[in-house]
């Protein structure tokens, strides 16, 4: 079977019916996974066509997942899956249960024949390099959760900067670049206030912290809050070897060490609540029954998702900031 063929008047543009005529053979069998397509040369002097021509089709048909380029050899057939119509390279920082949520409601958004495949960086600068590089060229668009990596716009420079989205937090190096984030000092720090009647009855705020991870703008909307009401505070690393102490009310970014000073509580014998006070970043159906329930100062990761995706669908331009609460439960 000939892979490509095409016909002159037909008024559908040339790279269009390479695209179809190759959808074509791989429905009919004549090319299956792991196949090789026709030259780029072989198709161009066939049909006296320019170079570009050929290569738009080839490009298109690599975005959508359908074929993959390797150097000094050319083309392969990477799925038989002609329906899917566009490709998306999702790079989180971690996976966790409120990503998930974020992750399921883009899913959701996109509808059918769209291929997601996700990767995760965990906060490494070399791993975070390696992925956008082994896959630059190879999806319709690019997702983009930089997290407190420094000189990421370096390397997403090497990107399409019409098809990336920067997700989760911004950096002010990322700005020509459509976004939906968090304004993280500007969040914490009303959602503070919020509860600043509550967090009165403590006599000290400590907030759990890992610079290497965990976004500046925290810190930075922390210690606002605390030097505005004039609160008594503390900034710490980690709760290893940490006493403590009745009055002491504890804002913790990550799920381990909300587990860790639940667990401690009970072993020190105090009360959550009356001795010792948790709130909690990032809210999730766990935290709603854990203890009675968690207060949680989380932004909205399911209308994250779905607003991305109407970014992608619609070929938007924007820079969102998403909504954040404070949302009080038993623990303060």
């Amino acid at each position: 079977m000939k892979i490509v063929t095409l016909k002159d008047k037909s008024g559908i543009p040339k790279y269009k019916q390479i695209i179809a005529s190759i959808e074509d053979a791989i429905i009919k069998g004549a090319l299956k996974k792991g196949d090789k397509l026709p030259s780029l040369n072989s198709i161009k002097n066939q049909h006296s066509l320019s170079r570009d021509t050929v290569v738009a089709a080839f490009n298109e048909l690599k975005t959508r997942g359908i074929v993959q380029s390797i150097v000094g050899k050319g083309y392969y057939v990477t799925s038989e899956d002609i329906k899917v119509n566009q490709k998306i390279f999702l790079l989180f920082d971690e996976l966790n249960s409120f990503k998930e949520d974020l992750y399921n409601s883009f899913l959701t958004g996109m509808g059918e024949n769209v291929q997601v495949d996700i990767f995760f960086h965990h906060f490494n600068t070399d791993v975070f390099s390696k992925l956008i590089n082994d896959n630059a060229g190879d999806y319709s668009y690019y997702i983009i959760m930089p997290a407190n990596i420094k000189g990421t716009e370096n390397v997403i420079s090497r990107l399409p900067n019409d098809k990336v989205y920067i997700l989760d937090q911004m950096h002010l190096e990322l700005m020509a670049y459509p976004s939906i984030h968090q304004n993280f000092k500007k969040d914490i720090y009303q959602g503070l206030q919020d509860g600043l009647k509550q967090i009165k009855n403590y006599k000290k705020v400590i907030l759990l912290y890992n610079k290497e991870r965990q976004p500046k703008g925290i810190l930075d909307g922390f210690n606002l809050f605390c030097t505005h009401n004039n609160i008594q505070s503390e900034i710490i690393d980690t709760l290893k070897d940490r006493a403590l102490s009745k009055g002491e009310l504890y804002i913790l970014l990550d799920d381990k060490n909300l587990i860790r000073i639940i667990k401690q509580i009970k072993e020190e014998q105090l009360t959550l609540v009356q001795d010792i006070g948790i709130i909690s970043y990032n809210d999730t159906l766990l935290k709603e029954i854990v203890e009675g329930g968690i207060t949680t100062i989380s932004t909205n990761f399911n209308l994250m998702g779905h607003r991305l995706a109407e970014m992608i669908l619609n070929n938007e331009f924007a820079q969102i900031e998403n909504p954040n609460s404070l949302i009080i439960r038993k623990s303060l």
